[in-house]
């Protein structure tokens, strides 16, 4: 289908690009890698006033370290983040998630803030930004300002920026001595997660210390199994550890949809979680 008519700006800095939001109100939309929006667009399921493209802002591409953080810019496409080596050293998960996205196409296109601002729970790393307790800087017209992903993703495709704010970076803690592992179940090769579960475990002592459990498409937002990573401590073997994934759909409502009903959704996190946390603390 041929998308409704549109303004279209192509700003060089992040400054210029807040301020063309800022003038049009809620009647603009980011592009950034295009996988997400220029769908909508054909669909006619959006209808912006003016479109802003951001992929000329070099500011927003790139990965770097500042202290014990990973900054990764929010244009920094999934093809750069898979093959980067800081991210292949400090936030595996990130690598391993975003390989899974969608096809090598999307991947070379597609960008890392534009899925994180898309806030789709079906979406690969919205539960991954959750698990690794990333942050993200967001730019607006009153200057810069970082929350937390748990605040971030608000409801199904609704995120938490500001119609005149542009999300710039995104802060990874360095995950030194966590391991990881993203599993996820699919209809078909490169569509959409029916369930996706971000582990990280840190063990001490042959036993799971610590564990962050981040779960794709379990709600109308990426959520953390709480009750799974609270079981999940003090685990020392598989039984332990599929005892404790039993709790990981415990606080989800996941949604009824032509792909799974939301009792084998439940099933699909238990299932997963427990492959994802024996995969990621080497105990399968």
């Amino acid at each position: 289908m041929i998308p409704p008519a549109f303004e279209y700006t192509r700003p060089t800095s992040v400054d210029e690009a807040v301020h063309a939001l800022a003038d049009a109100g809620d009647e603009a939309k980011v592009l950034a890698g295009g996988q997400s929006l220029l769908p909508l667009l054909r669909l006619r399921l959006a209808f912006p006033e003016l479109v802003v493209d951001v992929g000329r802002i070099p500011e927003l591409r790139g990965v770097r370290e500042d202290g014990d953080a990973l900054v990764i810019g929010s244009m920094t496409t999934h093809h750069e983040v898979v093959h980067d080596p800081l991210v292949r050293r400090y936030a595996g998960l990130l690598a391993e998630a975003t390989a899974t996205v969608a096809d090598p196409a999307v991947r070379h296109r597609g960008t890392l803030g534009g899925s994180l601002a898309h806030a789709d729970p079906a979406g690969d790393l919205p539960a991954v930004a959750l698990a690794l307790d990333a942050e993200m800087v967001v730019a607006g017209p009153g200057g810069r300002r970082t929350m937390p992903a748990r605040e971030f993703f608000v409801d199904y495709l609704q995120s938490a920026l500001a119609p005149d704010e542009l999300l710039v970076e995104v802060r990874i803690p360095k995950a030194d001595g966590w391991s990881f592992h993203y599993e996820k179940f699919h209809a078909v090769a490169q569509s959409w997660a029916i369930v996706g579960v971000a582990a990280l475990v840190r063990r001490d002592d042959g036993r799971i210390a610590e564990a962050r459990i981040g779960l794709t498409n379990m709600g109308a937002t990426p959520l953390r199994a709480t009750a799974a990573e609270e079981a999940l401590s003090g685990a020392d073997g598989p039984e332990a550890v599929a005892r404790a994934a039993g709790a990981a759909a415990e606080g989800t409502r996941p949604a009824q949809d032509l792909s799974a009903s939301p009792e084998y959704r439940e099933h699909l996190a238990r299932v997963l979680t427990r492959r994802a946390v024996l995969t990621a603390g080497g105990m399968g």
